[in-house]
């Protein structure tokens, strides 16, 4: 009897409840409430297995970009180093004796020309002084190794650098040298101070500067301002061969009288006064062309 009471009692409630006007909209949300999550849920899991699927191909890209920009920093250490003039200050410096060079027009060829004892010597590199004359410091043009530092009797102090490339620059008429041979120097480094020689003393005070490829020598007033490898492309030799082809051309017109053998220096000529006759002493102080001073070539 209690037990069918108590099941009247649960359907009263129950038909109570079903009649209250909030359950059903209650039950639409909780329903819809469940729906929503349940989406939520699913559209972050799906996120997460594509952020996982692209982080392998992020990864190796960021490698090949490393790699890549790693590859992009080496020729910027190697970077070659352009000519400079041997001076510190270009602005001031200037050329007062030219290369000789058989293309040049003759105004150029003539201040090529180097009087020395009565005879005419092809310059094989150019003469720089100050305008105002004073002594300046001799700098390295490239960066290289001094393999010669010598005392010559008509170009004064010598200095040879020899750089990549078989390039070598040698600096004469120097004063108070400041290095040694067997050093490395840096573009710009001070050699020694300019000075004055017998060879040049039309020259006044200045230095004797010259470029070689391979042991000719080439015009440095075509290659100031370009890279070591210009002069490395330069023709070797060129020059050297037209110097011993054309010897005996583009002689001055009042030197053609002259003796071009030594026994024809012995004996004086008329057009030359007794004094200015070369003696033994001189003729040994003539310029050895295997030496590295031997920056002219002759001209008789």
């Amino acid at each position: 009897m209690r037990e069918e009471e108590k099941k009247s009692v649960t359907k009263l409630k129950f038909k109570r409840l079903m009649r209250k006007k909030w359950l059903y909209p209650a039950l639409y949300l909780s329903v819809a409430a469940l729906v929503l999550v349940g989406v939520f849920w699913y559209q972050q899991g799906a996120s997460d297995l594509d952020q996982v699927a692209d982080e392998p191909e992020s990864q190796v890209q960021d490698e090949v970009i490393t790699h890549d920009s790693d590859q992009e920093t080496v020729p910027v250490m190697e970077q070659e180093e352009n000519l400079q003039m041997p001076v510190v200050d270009e602005a001031q410096a200037s050329i007062v004796t030219k290369f000789y060079d058989y293309d040049a027009s003759e105004a150029d060829q003539e201040s090529a020309l180097v009087l020395y004892n009565n005879k005419y010597y092809q310059s094989e590199g150019v003469d720089i002084t100050r305008e105002d004359g004073e002594a300046f410091d001799v700098t390295a043009s490239l960066s290289g190794t001094i393999t010669e530092v010598k005392e010559d009797p008509l170009y004064g102090n010598v200095v040879e650098i020899t750089h990549d490339n078989d390039i070598t620059t040698v600096y004469a008429s120097l004063d108070n040298v400041q290095v040694q041979a067997g050093a490395e120097v840096a573009q710009g480094d001070t050699l020694g101070t300019a000075g004055s020689n017998s060879f040049g003393q039309a020259s006044g005070v200045h230095v004797h500067f010259e470029v070689r490829n391979a042991g000719e020598p080439v015009n440095p007033e075509n290659f100031f301002g370009q890279p070591l490898s210009k002069i490395d492309e330069s023709p070797e030799g060129e020059e050297g061969e037209e110097a011993e082809e054309g010897a005996q051309h583009n002689v001055p017109s009042h030197d053609e009288s002259e003796g071009t053998t030594g026994e024809e220096e012995e004996t004086p000529s008329e057009e030359t006064p007794s004094e200015e006759d070369p003696s033994m002493d001189e003729e040994e102080q003539l310029p050895e062309e295997d030496s590295a001073s031997s920056i002219s070539t002759i001209q008789t």
